[in-house]
């Protein structure tokens, strides 16, 4: 779905040839899958952060097409709001100081794209839900010019029959409203991060992502408001959930998923060609093996652990995995904590003498998942221990077991103890404190009252000196 499109309306034809171009690539893929035909490469990370563009009140600034051409960088792109951009980074061996590289690149980045958007009059933060976004402003008169944005809200509506998109999230005051496009979901805006995997321990690692999901989720909370409402710790997992919701006829096109892999990652392309209906039907004229119609169809369904099909430098088929539920910000130091985190809980479920899939249900972990994300660190989730499900605390799991475990995990994979320590100690007294993202807007809220400007202010000015968000003062 990265990939921009020629036009935005399509003919029966369209849809037709897209299906058959689709059917014949899922049947490719299996067979690759079957015979193995994969990169041996493994252990690479990526990212992709989305920040959004905002004035000196802390209101969006819908002007990001000026402000790319401006800052002139190929690293970053348009997001579906004119408010909003991409920051992508290079893919890095997940080995020896790996986490340093990613902060080196993605901080030169970031401070380039400051730099610009103060040249061009704005500021740039990174935060999960920006509390001064407002339904006004989330309509198709922000959207970015893609073509490929204009033509998925023309098919999510279509598929609706017209009706408005429908938005209930329980909280201290539940929210409901309703909504006529999908630019709801530009509210939501995430840190990505990306695991190239052997072909061998790809269903190992997916499922890895989807038990680690709770914990990441609770760890990196940073999204407590929409719309003046106080919510979920991480409110931009049901708004996303709903903001592009096809309607009760059809499977969601965003979701935990239905179950964990059992014997290749072809199960969920499988899916997405069985269950799923084609958005938009982009026909390409390319080879089959590069499957882009697969990885387009791919593309428009949002799982918070989604697969990926990719390319080597020398054109070799990748298996990668994308872990969307961490939320951008609050600072550099923190997004790249939270990777070391992910990327230990991975390798660290690795060195487990059982598969932690068969001892933890997948329904406990989707459980976990949705609890995590609503209460953030003060979460109760059910958890395997000594052969049998507990019910533990989050911050206790998190500082009992899966630091320890992601400690082991990098270790693992040849990460220097120095780095280890430097990042996961992030994670340690972030958690130790109770002090993510989400609590401390929380808290000062509570400290100072509603004014949301005031706060996404003092916000921006913490997040540019770059000290992790548990040390920041109220």
């Amino acid at each position: 779905m990265g990939d921009e499109i020629e036009r935005r309306y399509f003919d029966a034809e369209d849809f037709s040839e897209f299906r058959k171009r689709l059917d014949e690539e899922t049947a490719l893929l299996s067979r690759q899958f079957t015979d193995g035909e994969f990169s041996e490469r493994g252990d690479v990370a990526g990212f992709e952060l989305e920040g959004w563009l905002v004035d000196e009140q802390g209101d969006p600034v819908p002007d990001n097409e000026d402000y790319l051409a401006a800052l002139d960088n190929p690293l970053v792109v348009p997001e579906l709001a004119a408010f909003n951009v991409e920051l992508n980074g290079s893919p890095s061996a997940l080995t020896g100081r790996v986490f340093s590289r990613l902060q080196d690149e993605l901080g030169a980045t970031w401070n380039a794209c400051r730099e610009v958007a103060e040249q061009t009059g704005c500021h740039l933060v990174a935060i999960g839900i920006l509390p001064t976004v407002s339904e006004k402003l989330l309509t198709s008169e922000y959207m970015s010019s893609m073509v490929r944005y204009q033509s998925l809200n023309d098919r999510i509506m279509a598929l609706r029959d017209g009706k408005p998109l429908e938005l209930r999230i329980e909280g201290d005051r539940e929210l409901t409203t309703t909504h006529h496009d999908v630019m709801l979901e530009a509210a939501a805006t995430s840190f990505q991060i990306h695991l190239q995997c052997k072909p061998e321990r790809s269903v190992r690692d997916f499922n890895a992502s989807v038990i680690a999901s709770a914990p990441m989720v609770a760890a990196s909370a940073n999204s407590p408001f929409l719309f003046g409402h106080t919510l979920w710790d991480e409110t931009r997992i049901p708004l996303f959930e709903q903001a592009v919701h096809v309607g009760d006829r059809y499977p969601s096109r965003v979701s935990f998923g239905a179950g964990y892999v059992n014997e290749s990652l072809v199960e969920i392309f499988a899916e997405n060609q069985r269950d799923h209906l084609i958005l938009i039907p982009a026909v390409q004229d390319s080879p089959p093996g590069k499957f882009a119609h697969v990885r387009f169809h791919n593309g428009t369904l949002w799982r918070w652990n989604r697969p990926l099909i990719g390319f080597d430098f020398d054109g070799q088929v990748h298996l990668r995995i994308e872990h969307r539920v961490v939320p951008a910000g609050p600072t550099i130091l923190d997004c790249i904590a939270n990777a070391a985190f992910y990327f230990g809980l991975v390798r660290g479920f690795w060195l487990m003498e059982r598969p932690p899939e068969s001892e933890l249900p997948f329904e406990v972990a989707r459980d976990n998942f949705y609890t995590a994300a609503r209460y953030g660190l003060n979460a109760r989730v059910v958890w395997p221990r000594k052969g049998r499900l507990e019910e533990v605390s989050m911050r206790e799991l998190i500082m009992t077991d899966l630091l320890p475990m992601a400690r082991r995990g990098l270790a693992s994979v040849s990460i220097p103890e120095v780095e280890i320590d430097h990042y996961l100690n992030v994670i340690a007294e972030r958690v130790d404190s109770g002090q993510n993202g989400a609590a401390w807007q929380r808290r000062w809220v509570h400290l100072h009252g509603s004014d949301l400007h005031q706060m996404v202010c003092e916000y921006r000015a913490l997040q540019d000196i770059g000290e992790p968000v548990h040390t920041w003062k109220l």
